[in-house]
């Protein structure tokens, strides 16, 4: 269906399988039929006549993001000084919403993480400009983007792990690990020492619509949309930082609806050169993020 792309993601292909560690070796057929059979069936009146074009454009843009590797566990210097190109992307990009869960209690860990200190989101300049690009393509649509979590001080990843060793706190678990034993989070990999959220070009994120509002109760992470914590969020078969393999983003034990919605996330945002996490639909790095080695370590605000 789209000549350029095959070509472009045959080549891409054969390249990840000459790259040693890579996470992402897909076939072509896999993502081009993900894509069309349940990707174009959802594309609803937000979209224009020519959504055959600008998903064949789309896809030529995925193969050479996805042969990358992600290089959260790159190892790399801490530094302590915020540098001048960090930004306040609610600032640069007035249009998206943000509800920065670690400052908040409404978290996996059930308290205000440290390294929190202002509820904003810090992203690098080079990150905040393709996710303006994305914003852009949402806007006509009615829709925006809802961003989570940006830069993450080691701090807070510090606290992450401490957390994680208490295996007696689990007064979240209901929520956000509810099939998950709280002593299996290292080995799973739902917690780590490092994240790529602390180089200042990771964000989690999801869709909403534009003039949505935030509500607020406390249910499990995994259950249908029509259950799950009411977050004004698009349907996306999990809440955000659900520790579930319904996560995933090739997870198929969710509704058409939200697989659709997860494959246009992803399209925009490696569209716009942000790679995907395997195991989060919610997680984007920038490919070119400017600081590949450096984890920074300065409060959020």
């Amino acid at each position: 269906m789209c000549p350029a792309f095959r070509m472009l993601a045959f080549d891409a292909i054969r390249k990840s399988k000459e790259t040693k560690g890579l996470k992402y070796v897909l076939s072509v057929e896999k993502v081009e039929g993900l894509v069309f059979h349940y990707l174009e069936p959802f594309f609803i009146d937000h979209l224009k006549k020519d959504v055959h074009m600008k998903l064949c454009l789309t896809l030529m843009t995925i193969f050479p993001l996805l042969a990358m590797a992600d290089a959260s566990s790159r190892n790399g210097k801490v530094e302590t000084q915020r540098p001048a190109d960090f930004l306040d992307i609610k600032k640069f990009i007035p249009e998206v919403q943000t509800d920065i869960r670690y400052f908040s209690e409404h978290n996996f860990v059930g308290r205000r993480i440290e390294g929190y200190q202002m509820p904003v989101c810090l992203l690098t300049e080079a990150a905040a400009v393709a996710l303006k690009s994305v914003v852009k393509q949402l806007l006509p649509m009615g829709l925006t983007l809802k961003i989570y979590d940006c830069y993450r001080p080691q701090t807070a990843v510090n606290d992450f792990a401490r957390w994680a060793t208490d295996i007696n706190d689990t007064k979240m678990r209901a929520e956000f690990y509810p099939t998950v034993e709280k002593s299996q989070l290292f080995e799973q990999g739902y917690i780590a020492y490092n994240s790529g959220h602390s180089r200042g070009s990771t964000l989690d994120l999801t869709i909403v619509p534009l003039d949505s509002h935030e509500v607020s109760s406390l249910t499990r992470c995994s259950v249908p949309q029509s259950s799950h914590y009411p977050d004004n969020s698009l349907d996306f078969g999990t809440g955000f930082d659900c520790f579930s393999p319904a996560s995933h983003p090739d997870y198929q034990g969710i509704s058409a609806q939200a697989r659709a919605n997860r494959l246009l996330l992803r399209l925009l945002m490696t569209q716009a050169g942000f790679i995907p996490l395997d195991t989060e639909w919610w997680h984007f790095t920038l490919a070119n993020e400017p600081y590949p080695d450096t984890y920074f370590d300065f409060p959020v605000r």
